[in-house]
């Protein structure tokens, strides 16, 4: 079942890596101008951490199967709308609604994960559904490059519609109703009619550091995407550079991910490995903003790629150690809400700020470390609780 589930998970991803790298080419073919390509492009994450959010709360509520299989149904549904666009205000609609649409999926697909891994290895699942993750963002850009090149934009949008509705289908049809509706309990009136329940996961220290951890990773991650091609481009290096990049990083966390090696995460502290994994983020930051060289800054890539691999798995198994069962579904839809944060306010926030690609690594590799200070010093508050109630005890 759990291998069934990574599998999903790629497939929610595919989503997103296959759409991304065609809709700008997408809305400047529709006339749009700079602005209006740079809302296209970032409106799906913006509108799709109400997606996220409302999808915790739903999950909660009505299960993660049920969500999950809305989420596939509405989304491949939305992707039959993008070949009937035919200008830049049609696109924009589409793409608000897309991001509504796929921030159900997944929230939902995570949820039912940390469900069939509760109290088994938790941190090594999480790291095997990185990998599905990983593995989504290297197939699902080239798969959309080639199509694209081969078949053109309609093509492309209908068959990741069908892949989509094949990944409902797969759900309907192999997931158990009943062993689901064991697992996720309906919550009772008081608690499902009001963000109580939000604001109780939101109290303990652990969760807000698994938060933070989401927020600042994909705040590099955004930062990262504006800046490397832009300094690809004005060194010169050859078109594709940026994209092997990227890949690189990928593929580095991907080989960790599945490596015998990824029994690390259940044996080393979520926190410990959240802290080693910031570190080698910031470092990698640091480095690639002062190295021009192609193979050293390959090199920094597969170290960006390795701490990424510690950092990813360790905050979603912090998480899933400290929430109950009935809140896992506002628990990871309020984690993805803040991914999805981190992407618009890396790239957008740093772009507003610096349109030096150099300093705008630097940037993201300071707020690493301003995150990392926070992390630190709620868990600081956390051990000063724990000693103060020990010394009441005795």
């Amino acid at each position: 079942m759990k291998r069934l589930l990574y599998g999903i998970v790629m497939l929610c991803f595919m989503d997103l890596f296959i759409q991304l790298p065609v809709m700008g080419p997408f809305a400047k073919s529709l006339g749009a101008g700079s602005f209006v390509i740079g809302l296209a492009v970032g409106l799906y994450s913006l509108t799709n951490m109400f997606g996220n959010i409302a999808a915790g709360y739903w999950i909660d509520r009505y299960g993660a199967r049920t969500v999950l299989l809305l989420g596939f149904t509405l989304t491949a549904g939305v992707m039959l709308l993008y070949p009937l666009v035919s200008q830049p205000l049609h696109l924009i609609i589409v793409r608000f609604i897309h991001g509504l649409t796929g921030g159900l999926l997944v929230p939902s697909a995570f949820t039912l994960i940390s469900h069939h891994a509760s109290g088994q290895q938790p941190g090594r699942t999480m790291a095997l559904s990185g990998a599905a993750v990983g593995a989504a963002a290297i197939v699902g850009p080239a798969v959309a490059g080639i199509m694209k090149a081969k078949f053109g934009l309609q093509p492309l949008f209908i068959s990741t519609s069908i892949l989509l509705a094949l990944g409902g289908l797969l759900v309907a049809l192999a997931i158990p109703a009943s062993r689901v509706k064991q697992i996720t309990r309906r919550l009772g009136p008081a608690t499902s009619d009001s963000l109580a329940g939000f604001e109780v996961i939101l109290r303990k220290r652990p969760v807000v550091q698994s938060y933070i951890g989401a927020f600042s990773l994909m705040f590099a991650m955004g930062a990262l995407t504006y800046a490397l091609p832009l300094k690809v481009d004005e060194l010169g290096f050859a078109a594709q550079i940026s994209g092997l990049m990227l890949s690189t990083f990928g593929v580095v966390a991907i080989i960790v991910f599945v490596m015998p090696s990824n029994r690390w995460f259940d044996r080393v502290s979520p926190l410990t490995l959240m802290y080693c994994g910031g570190a080698v983020i910031m470092l990698a930051l640091l480095l690639l903003s002062f190295f021009n060289d192609q193979m050293l800054m390959f090199a920094v890539m597969g170290l960006y790629g390795f701490g990424f691999s510690l950092l990813f798995p360790s905050m979603n198994a912090l998480l899933m150690n400290n929430v109950s069962v009935e809140s896992k579904g506002r628990a990871f839809g309020l984690f993805y809400a803040f991914f999805s944060l981190g992407v618009v306010a890396g790239s957008s926030g740093i772009g507003a700020l610096t349109a030096n690609y150099d300093i705008a690594l630097r940037m993201a590799a300071g707020f690493i470390l301003l995150a990392g200070c926070v992390v630190a010093l709620l868990r600081y508050a956390e051990l000063r609780e724990e000693q103060g109630e020990a010394g009441g005890v005795s």
